[in-house]
Parts: C-alpha cells; structure tokens; sequence
C-alpha cells in the first residue's frame, strides 16, 4: 500500500512531462516531412528564408536574392503562413 502514491505520482508526472513532449515531437516530424520547395520557414536560430531546394537532411534556405544557406531539415523551426494565405 505504501507504494500506490509514488505510483500515482510517477504517472501524473509521465502523463504531464512526457506525453506532452511526445506530441510536439510527433507535430514538427509531421510537418518537416510536409515541407516543400518554396515554403516560408522560420529556423530554430530566428532565421526566415524560403526553401530553394532539398539534399537528403539538408536544406537550402533563400534568405536574399543571391544568398542561400544550408541548415538541417530538424532545424527548421515552423512554417511560416501570413494572413492573407490559406493553411495547408
């Protein structure tokens, strides 16, 4: 009887630690693997460019007119959606 409680307490903190976390690692594998070329995106550095082109895990993001930087797919923040554009 004297162990229900740590119990109890071990899966209240699984059920609020980790399955949340879960989730959000489960969202951003979805939406890397949506990405196309000529997405707006937002890495996790702050940096917003638009994906010029894919190389395995690699992506080349257009952030100028003749300026590309290659960043990881996993460091792709969010795609960015403005107001007057539908979400896919």
């Amino acid at each position: 009887m004297q162990f229900i409680p740590l119990i109890a307490i071990m899966v209240i903190m699984w059920v609020v630690l980790i399955v949340p976390q879960q989730r959000r690692t489960k969202a951003h594998r979805e939406m890397i693997s949506k990405l196309e070329v000529g997405d707006e995106v937002l890495t996790s550095s702050g940096m917003y460019g638009s994906i010029a082109e894919f190389d395995g895990s690699t992506v080349f993001l257009a952030v100028s007119d003749n300026l590309e930087v290659k960043v990881t797919k996993e460091s792709i923040a969010e795609r960015v959606v403005y107001q007057d554009e539908p979400a896919n």
